[in-house]
């Protein structure tokens, strides 16, 4: 059969017009708000004409629809307005967050006034945020010396940090599970002093102590373009996403150029596979001599359950079943669960996306994994309130870029310093934002040139580089720490489950990094990927609505929306569209029916010949980043949507 490709914000999507609103309307609303108000204040304070054009417009009423070719292209390429800062930072995660708090900090203890942006493409702070997540809270610590950030957080987000009481570690066969003594186990994996929390609460909570102190957050827009000087040597700033055209790739009547936001130094937060960063690390050559990243999917869901079956504080892991049946089965991955006060379990799947069975469906494993009869007790009686997945950097020490370059710097999952043995990242995250705050501190300082707080404007050749961050990050526990288990997961990848799980012991017990070798990796995932005619296709069984749901039905607890009259946002790449048709289904069985855990790809029958064409529901979508990572030959471009789109998360 022949595949044609169909790029579509209808299909089998989850998304309706009535959720809009309630989904991203408010928030989304209320930041570009914030953002006209930002605008006038800069526009009389600083008698700035082209600022006080964009207040002008910004609600007045265009007329686009009959518009002839030439007019749009006009329109659409028309001029944008700019706003300069000291500091900005695109993505309000955890590395993000503390970035902008450590800046703020340390203009107060200088005593000198910098502004601090930051943007994020979810419709809130947190809404974007999807992670296990047993915390480390070390690095929170550092930042805010003294600050009971616990109790804060459940004052101010009603969310509970729940100190870890029961750390369990389980080998699972399909019938029977087997613990694991935790004297056995590396001590990297010892999660005692831990905390079960929501990484997005704690975003939230993050977010309003940086706006507290001075920092301008604007949910609700998405970077997506960067911007360079006139050589393309050093990074100026980003361009937010037009809004408002339609899929016809015409301007709406409600259509708004995007904003260039100019800074002398742009912190790129994006967290894993962020599409800026991508191509920064492409233009500036930042990981010449490095490995090639690697990735994992982490897909997870949340539950509610009776208080009879709650334990406060439980964690357990899981190696083995569903995704090792054999000794040396190369799949890498496990699953998690974790009980948070006051009634709440963290479930999930993680899998490494350099798997070799196209047949692999994660979600259906994550599905079949609740039904091990040692796991599903932990179900019991509960309902299941929120779901989300998310790719996360398992290629650890060796696959880290070099971290800054002319007029800004790589920090959190945007560079990768997720540790795949601890299960963690969000602590090196926070950390690397810390001391990437104080490098461009120290670099804006001591540049002589004069703020822009003080001065409302950006010397046009300011290009430099906060040389310090890398040498900062080199020196801290985070390359320790990282450095410990850096062959980690190659072991796996090369030599299976066992010898792995053998490797990994005697790393962590005995060599602790400090073996003369490195096992570097030299592919893309998606090469990982074998031919079909070498497997068996997997049969799941059907899911029961209680314990285990289709996708579709789970979908519609991440809150996902997307406007449907938009240009879709993922796009076959030039030059790659016969991959579908020569490739992917032919060789690899269509796997990007089976790997996305939002239903964003399927082939669909012509009922009138014997092609198939590949339908991209795109409103589908909850930004996991899988497809541009696993999809034979890369065939996909992932480009953000307008902003405010997305998943919605609340408890992740």
């Amino acid at each position: 059969m022949n595949a044609r490709i169909v790029a579509t914000t209808s299909g089998i999507a989850i998304n309706r017009q009535i959720r809009r609103f309630a989904n991203i309307g408010t928030s989304t609303f209320r930041s570009q708000f914030k953002f006209q108000q930002s605008l006038r204040t800069r526009c009389f304070s600083s008698n700035n004409d082209a600022v006080f054009r964009y207040f002008k417009n910004f609600n007045a009423p265009r007329q686009f629809s009959s518009s002839s070719d030439d007019d749009v292209e006009d329109i659409l390429n028309s001029p944008r307005e700019s706003m300069p800062f000291d500091v900005l930072i695109v993505g309000g995660g955890p590395s993000g967050l503390a970035a902008s708090i450590r800046l703020k900090q340390l203009c107060v203890e200088h005593d000198i006034d910098l502004s601090v942006c930051v943007m994020e493409k979810g419709s809130e702070i947190g809404a974007h945020i999807l992670s296990g997540n047993v915390f480390d809270s070390k690095a929170l610590e550092e930042l805010l010396p003294g600050v009971d950030w616990k109790a804060e957080l459940e004052e101010k987000q009603s969310s509970h940090a729940t100190s870890v009481t029961a750390d369990e570690f389980l080998l699972l066969t399909q019938e029977k599970s087997y613990s694991i003594p935790s004297f056995l186990l590396p001590k990297q994996l010892d999660n005692h002093g831990n905390h079960v929390i929501s990484l997005g609460q704690l975003c939230r909570y993050l977010g309003e102590m940086a706006e507290e102190m001075g920092v301008e957050v604007y949910p609700g827009f998405a970077a997506s373009e960067v911007l360079y000087n006139a050589d393309k040597t050093a990074v100026r700033g980003i361009a937010t996403r037009d809004m408002g055209i339609g899929k016809d790739g015409k301007p709406k009547d409600t259509f708004e150029r995007g904003v260039e936001l100019h800074a002398r130094q742009t912190l790129f937060a994006e967290g894993a596979r962020g599409s800026c960063s991508e191509e920064l690390i492409g233009h500036f050559n930042l990981r010449e001599g490095k490995s090639e990243q690697t990735y994992g999917m982490g897909i997870k869901e949340v539950w509610e359950i009776p208080e009879e079956n709650f334990k406060s504080g439980f964690v357990q892991h899981t190696l083995g079943y569903p995704l090792q049946s054999t000794w040396n089965d190369k799949t890498f991955g496990g699953t998690f669960l974790y009980h948070q006060e006051p009634n709440l379990v963290h479930a999930g799947l993680v899998i490494g996306l350099d798997y070799e069975n196209p047949y692999i469906n994660p979600y259906k494993e994550f599905q079949r994994w609740k039904e091990h009869p040692g796991i599903k007790k932990n179900f019991e009686g509960g309902t299941c309130i929120s779901y989300g997945a998310r790719v996360l950097n398992e290629g650890g020490l060796h696959a880290i870029p070099k971290l800054s370059f002319k007029g800004g710097c790589l920090i959190g999952c945007s560079a990768g310093f997720l540790n795949s043995v601890k299960i963690k990242g969000s602590h090196t995250a926070i950390k690397s934002g810390a001391l990437a705050g104080e490098a461009v501190f120290e670099t804006l300082r001591g540049s002589g040139q004069e703020s822009v707080s003080e001065m409302g404007e950006i010397a046009e050749d300011e290009g430099i580089e906060a040389l310090a961050f890398e040498e900062k990050m080199k020196s801290s526990w985070v390359y320790d720490e990282l450095y410990e288990v850096r062959n980690t997961h190659q072991a796996f990848a090369r030599w299976g489950f066992l010898p792995g799980l053998a490797y990994t012991g005697l790393s962590a017990y005995f060599i602790k990094g400090r073996e003369p070798w490195t096992l570097a990796h030299t592919t893309h995932d998606a090469d990982s990927t074998k031919e079909a005619k070498d497997f068996e296709p997997i049969t799941y069984s059907a899911p029961d609505g209680v314990l285990s749901f289709d996708l579709l039905t789970n979908l519609q607890r991440s809150g996902t929306y997307h406007d449907d009259d938009q240009e879709a946002h993922l796009r076959v790449k030039p030059g790659l569209q016969n991959i579908p048709e020569s490739v992917s289904m032919q060789k690899y069985a269509a796997p990007e029916q089976r790997f996305c855990p939002a239903g964003v790809y399927e082939y669909v029958s012509d009922e009138k010949s014997d092609d198939s064409k590949l339908v991209i529901n795109a409103q589908n979508c909850v930004h996991c980043k899988c497809c541009s990572i696993k999809m034979p030959g890369e065939y996909i471009d992932w480009t953000v949507p307008e902003g405010g789109g997305g998943p919605n998360y609340q408890v992740m």
